[in-house]
């Protein structure tokens, strides 16, 4: 069964906001005009043999709230068998984000932390998140986050592992980090952060597979990569069936296709098993 680890469900606050003008383009600007039933993204995944879905709630700074923590657990509560949901925070408050992050994983079920640096201007290394980093490792969850250039119109700086994942990972190396959006164009980079730390994994979302960077492929063939690259879709930017298109050409094993696939997402994202008994 494969697992989508980096999606949204779009609320219209999501898709109206400015910084996104980019992602409309390339789409056609073809967005929609009303909020969308959560069905829709569920017949997405079905699509394209996706059996289970992790949704990012999205929050910035300034009270800017694209897709709350409320919603999501709305959404995972009418689809439990099929998806689960990733905590947003605010950074400008600390306490109250530890305070946050600990409910949503221990009362609503959630499966980790995502934060998206350029949303807030702050790389990972910046101290408003260490308090958040300590949380996650006692809760036993990852924290997830966003590499590369940012497609939506915002400086892509805080986007480079190196220094930032390197050095979240030697401050924290029991902290299990995912690293979203393969971290183009400094993926070499990101394959070197992510030999190097135990706990530092790769996620291929915003990319279709027929784009994936030929050095994250070949390293997704390696015994150490085979358990580092976790496939995800970045839905609805991109749809599953069109993310997946191309998997056959890739020229995985059979263990790497399972591990890339499902396997490593069971594996990173301990309390899935949880979730989903």
């Amino acid at each position: 069964m494969t697992i989508d680890v980096w999606m949204q469900h779009p609320t219209q606050r999501f898709l109206d906001n400015d910084m996104l003008a980019s992602l409309r383009r390339w789409t056609g600007d073809a967005m929609p005009a009303q909020d969308l039933p959560i069905d829709l993204t569920i017949a997405s995944m079905d699509a394209a043999g996706v059996g289970f879905g992790l949704l990012s709630a999205w929050r910035g700074p300034n009270g800017l709230d694209l897709v709350s923590n409320d919603e999501v657990a709305t959404w995972v509560r009418s689809h439990p068998d099929r998806l689960a949901g990733l905590a947003t925070v605010d950074l400008d408050r600390p306490m109250a984000a530890v305070r946050e992050l600990r409910r949503r994983v221990r009362d609503d079920g959630f499966v980790g932390l995502r934060v998206v640096p350029w949303l807030w201007r702050l790389p990972p290394t910046d101290r408003h998140y260490y308090p958040l980093f300590a949380e996650c490792v006692e809760l036993g969850v990852p924290f997830c986050t966003q590499v590369g250039h940012t497609g939506p119109l915002r400086p892509s700086e805080t986007g480079r592992p190196i220094p930032y994942i390197d050095e979240v990972a030697l401050d924290f190396p029991e902290l299990v980090i995912v690293c979203g959006h393969v971290g183009y164009p400094w993926t070499e980079e990101m394959v070197a952060v992510a030999r190097k730390h135990q706990n530092v994994h790769i996620d291929t979302s915003a990319y279709t597979t027929k784009r994936l960077p030929p050095e994250l492929t070949a390293f997704m063939k390696t015994r150490t990569g085979q358990r580092k690259v976790l496939f995800g879709s970045n839905y609805p930017m991109i749809g599953h069936t069109h993310a997946l298109d191309g998997l056959d050409d890739l020229g995985l094993s059979d263990a790497a296709r399972h591990d890339y696939l499902h396997g490593n997402a069971e594996r990173v994202f301990t309390r899935l098993g949880q979730v989903r008994s």
